[in-house]
């Protein structure tokens, strides 16, 4: 097994460089297409508001093949992919290999990673991503069965624990921002720009503040008016956004556009012909829709993703207490995956010792009774058979162990798997 994790993540890169970073839906399949062809491998995207991560995998079953991902070159691959100069991004990305691979993804899976711990979202995301790197033809053995397991451990946490109790996910978050602003709603208009999937789970939370308006505006009208329908809302035309900006009080931005929607010079035009009360726009797109130099924190509130780590110590005091035995779950199950898939590799290698050096036993005992026969009872001809099966398992235990602490220490060869071959003469 070769397995690597590179990419970023809200933890270690500015938001202004995970947007530049982030895949368009459009983009996987091109990415996954020149990752697999360009390095011989499987891979897997994961891209999200909050992470960009490359998971490369490949078995290699030729026991004399030495191959090695080059974790730089991938690394690099992500800023050529973007047009981005490595030297920019390469401070801020972290490589995972092997073992801590597999830790990383079930962390990840299970929302322990995440900004809000416990946040429902991820564990979708890392189905998405992996689904759609199905379509894409890019998975093969490991990757399918390490993101088939990272299913189960995200769903065991989540019934075992108790870390995704309450409301904290990032929309309700971004929800509590606006309740810090406005006092009541039943008067307010909510504007949304975009369909993002993001956007209509914020948008959930906000219906349920009751406001007096929702106006949905896209730059597709089909997409528009399937959002309003959803939410009750009324469908707007895309040109009269800058009137809509005039007239709300709450904005809900996803719309996933290359570059910002609202500039600072387009704001300000809209800023002066505004007379109502003060405006909050919720821009949890990456990239970002609006220049965050328009917020004052007085007539216009501004925020965005990263805004939202301002909050999470006060709302993840419960969760937090579920940590720890969401963390041993992981850990548990990171060491099934790894005990399994080297039971699944070398399990033919095993066999064929195990039968090899059974087949030697049966024949020295069948030799050693011949000539001892007429002196033994039943009970010694049993002691003796027992004693025989006793050493060849002890014989074997060193071995097959040592395989699987192989696997579990991260090393991306086959040496003692190779070595096995060839001490004891076994044929592929």
């Amino acid at each position: 097994m070769i397995l690597l994790a590179i990419g970023c993540s809200y933890k270690t890169t500015p938001v202004e460089i995970r947007e530049r970073l982030a895949f368009k839906d459009e983009q996987l399949s091109r990415a996954h297409t020149e990752l697999c062809a360009g390095f011989d491998c499987e891979a897997v995207i994961l891209s999200t508001c909050n992470r960009v991560e490359l998971y490369a995998g490949c078995v290699r079953d030729n026991p004399q093949a030495t191959y090695e991902l080059d974790a730089e070159s991938i690394a690099e691959f992500l800023a050529d992919f973007h047009n981005i100069p490595f030297s920019i991004i390469r401070p801020h990305l972290y490589i995972h290999r092997q073992a801590e691979a597999v830790h990383h993804l079930f962390r990840v899976a299970a929302s322990l990673d995440s900004m809000i711990v416990g946040e429902g979202q991820i564990a979708g995301q890392v189905k998405r991503a992996y689904e759609q790197a199905v379509r894409d033809n890019s998975v093969g053995p490991l990757l399918h069965a390490l993101f088939r397991h990272a299913r189960r451990v995200a769903r065991r946490v989540r019934t075992e624990t108790g870390i995704a109790h309450g409301h904290v996910s990032v929309s309700s978050a971004a929800v509590d921002y606006v309740k810090q602003v406005f006092d009541h709603f039943n008067d307010k208009t909510i504007l949304v720009i975009g369909a993002g999937k993001m956007g209509e789970l914020t948008l959930k939370h906000l219906r349920r503040l009751n406001p007096r308006h929702i106006w949905v505006t896209n730059r597709s009208p089909e997409k528009a008016e399937s959002v309003a329908k959803g939410c009750g809302g009324e469908a707007m035309p895309w040109q009269r956004l800058d009137e809509l900006l005039a007239r709300t009080d709450i904005v809900l931005s996803t719309t996933g556009a290359p570059e910002l929607v609202v500039t600072r010079h387009r704001y300000e035009q809209i800023a002066a012909r505004r007379t109502g009360g003060p405006l909050v726009i919720l821009d949890i797109a990456v990239p970002r829709d609006f220049d965050p130099s328009i917020h004052d924190g007085d007539r216009t509130c501004l925020f965005n993703i990263d805004d939202l780590k301002r909050i999470r110590e006060a709302t993840l005091a419960d969760r937090l207490k579920h940590v720890e035995p969401a963390e041993a779950i992981v850990q548990q199950e990171t060491k099934a995956f790894l005990k399994d898939w080297a039971r699944r590799r070398h399990g033919p290698v095993i066999a064929r010792l195990t039968q090899d050096l059974d087949s030697k036993r049966r024949e020295i005992v069948s030799e050693l009774l011949g000539k001892l026969n007429g002196r033994l009872t039943d009970e010694d001809r049993r002691h003796i058979e027992g004693a025989f099966r006793l050493l060849m398992n002890r014989i074997l235990h060193g071995p097959i162990t040592a395989l699987t602490e192989e696997t579990h220490s991260g090393s991306g060869g086959h040496t003692l798997l190779d070595a096995l071959r060839k001490l004891f003469r076994l044929q592929e």
